[in-house]
């Protein structure tokens, strides 16, 4: 009586097992598919198709266990992208937001133009934007930010500088699109700017070529 039981729980368990696996088998197939659909916007056209290109080449991989490293580092590798969101639709879609980078300034280098962008990426194009500061010398991206960020927190219009002027001791001179050359020095950014717009509205009548604020509680004024 014991064997005939034994050998029921023992079919009756194989059957279990022979239901799970099929079952599981199913439930894989249907919720672990490959991605067979990408969309990217918030870049121009071509931009957009080549992120998508270069995403969908993870199509290997099933999107369940699509690693968020890999898709954010093609993504970040685009020089043009500020910020992203990336939305997985299971079980097969993908969906990609961008913000593109907004171009701050334009400089050459190595003889090649560069846009750069306020995600601190230099972006190589034939493009050219005379109505971006063109920046001479070479500096490194923290100095322009630090002055960038000086300038916002004030009244000067940014869109009014025409070029911009780094010096390897760490400081900088604004031209603007007047004609008048501002030699700041180099700390106390937002306070020189400040005076800076000041002077220029008090003497608004009066011809001023330079502003030279290097000086600590001297101000030196060419007309």
């Amino acid at each position: 009586m014991r064997q005939q039981t034994n050998k029921r729980i023992l079919i009756y368990f194989f059957i279990f097992l022979s239901i799970g696996s099929l079952n599981n088998k199913n439930l894989f197939n249907q919720n672990f598919e490959k991605f067979s659909k990408v969309h990217v916007e918030g870049l121009d056209n071509q931009s957009n198709l080549n992120l998508k290109k270069r995403l969908k080449e993870l199509q290997i991989k099933n999107l369940f266990f699509l690693k968020s490293f890999k898709i954010n580092k093609i993504i970040k590798s685009n020089d043009l992208v500020e910020k992203y969101s990336v939305f997985k639709i299971y079980p097969s879609k993908l969906n990609v937001k961008v913000d593109k980078t907004k171009f701050l300034a334009r400089l050459k280098i190595d003889g090649d133009n560069f846009f750069l962008g306020s995600n601190g990426k230099f972006i190589k194009s034939k493009e050219i934007k005379d109505d971006l500061p063109y920046i001479f010398d070479h500096f490194k991206n923290e100095n322009f930010f630090e002055l960038k960020q000086a300038i916002d927190k004030t009244n000067f219009n940014y869109d009014q500088i025409e070029e911009l002027f780094f010096f390897k001791y760490g400081r900088w001179d604004i031209k603007t699109n007047s004609g008048v050359i501002i030699k700041l020095p180099k700390y106390n950014l937002k306070k020189s700017l400040e005076l800076a717009i000041k002077i220029l509205l008090e003497n608004d009548e009066k011809k001023i070529n330079k502003i030279d604020l290097r000086q600590n509680n001297q101000i030196i004024l060419n007309g």
